[in-house]
């Protein structure tokens, strides 16, 4: 495995200190690989440490594919956000009206589940992701089957009365863009987002298709388990169905980075629809310091620098992308593993340090908490 980390493109301010946490997440904190990239007004920087495959020694590359996790559900957020604009639907339109008779059962009730309340995971809805023995039945899984898997377990709080992060929400919001549009999520994210910003690197896959584009970085997993002794498996092809609209896509770190700064920048959703994202609800039992609006969470770290992004992690892929409130700075991050040990007790704490690096005083991130 390649320990040294490589780096290239302008010198950005912090670039230094970024480089010294991906170096640090392979030597101490036994990732295979780890590959980042800070974009701001002074141009690109990026930077790899690690193997992209342990087995050859291959080095991460600036250009790598991954799975990207739950920072799917900022891009399926934007796309409703933006029918929203259009005036095809509302924030308080019920999941009943669009999806008639879906959600219902066990507590759970449509009529009082807002699309508002889907995007900021205030809707009580169960996440279909917590019944892992379900979602093990099957080669893959329709997304109605996997609101129907959440259905059957008890709501976790009446809508709108608590927050609790549910993937289940995600596919509900998936399915009225579905609805609304008449056409597949995987063509609006296309059409909406990925050509429009030239992400020659990101798709959402259509079905039950397991395959990683190249070039990509081999995915590996100890199946979270933060046992350090976790037999690790390869989980490089993947069959996504269970996640789809809530954490199916694959990116690169330059197209996280375009998209997030295009979409803190103003230049994908107007004021209105911008400032209903960025409106963000208190979140519980999640990440320290978080707050969360309509696909995009707010984190405070610990010098104190506000940052909005969001993160998402799938077996033997876990992904960052943050940046400043105006998103003239964004850092993206991918390590190809779900663990990581050292000084760190999990992969949040390890890109906890990478945000303060990229984005903290250090870096300029001074803005006010406000």
């Amino acid at each position: 495995m390649a320990d040294d980390t490589s780096a290239t493109g302008v010198t950005l301010e912090g670039d230094t200190a970024v480089r010294q946490v991906l170096d640090a997440a392979v030597r101490e904190g036994g990732v295979p690989g780890i590959l980042a990239e800070i974009r701001d007004g002074g141009g690109q920087w990026y930077g790899t440490a690690g193997a992209a495959d342990t087995d050859t020694g291959r080095p991460r590359g600036h250009g790598d594919r991954f799975r990207i996790g739950s920072i799917t559900k900022t891009f399926t957020a934007t796309v409703l956000l933006r029918l929203v604009a259009e005036g095809r639907l509302t924030l308080e339109d019920t999941v009943e009206r669009w999806l008639p008779g879906m959600v219902t059962g066990n507590g759970h009730d449509g009529s009082a589940v807002t699309v508002r309340r889907l995007l900021d995971h205030t809707s009580g809805i169960h996440s279909h992701t917590n019944d892992q023995p379900a979602l093990s039945r099957q080669a893959s899984y329709t997304p109605g089957e996997l609101v129907a898997i959440a259905l059957s377990h008890p709501a976790d709080f009446p809508a709108g009365t608590g927050w609790a992060y549910s993937n289940t929400n995600y596919v509900l919001a998936g399915l009225i863009v579905e609805r609304v549009t008449g056409r597949g999520l995987a063509e609006e994210i296309a059409d909406r987002l990925v050509r429009p910003l030239s992400l020659t690197g990101t798709s959402l896959p259509l079905g039950a298709d397991p395959d990683l584009p190249a070039p990509h970085a081999r995915h590996y997993t100890r199946l979270f388990s933060p046992d350090p002794g976790a037999p690790v498996h390869d989980a490089t092809e993947l069959e996504t169905s269970p996640y789809w609209a809530a954490g199916g896509m694959i990116s690169t770190v330059s197209d996280l980075t375009r998209f997030l700064a295009a979409l803190l920048g103003g230049e994908l959703l107007g004021p209105e629809q911008q400032r209903e994202m960025l409106t963000m609800v208190p979140t519980a039992d999640w990440l320290p310091r978080a707050s969360y609006g309509l696909g995009l969470s707010r984190l405070v770290l610990p010098s104190g620098v506000p940052v909005w992004g969001m993160g998402g992690a799938l077996f033997g892929s876990w992904s960052y992308v943050y940046g400043t409130r105006d998103g003239s700075r964004v850092v993206a991050a991918n390590i190809n593993a779900d663990w990581v040990r050292g000084r760190w007790e999990d992969p949040v704490g390890l890109f906890t340090d990478l945000l303060e690096a990229g984005l903290g005083p250090a870096a300029g991130g001074v803005q006010s908490l406000d």
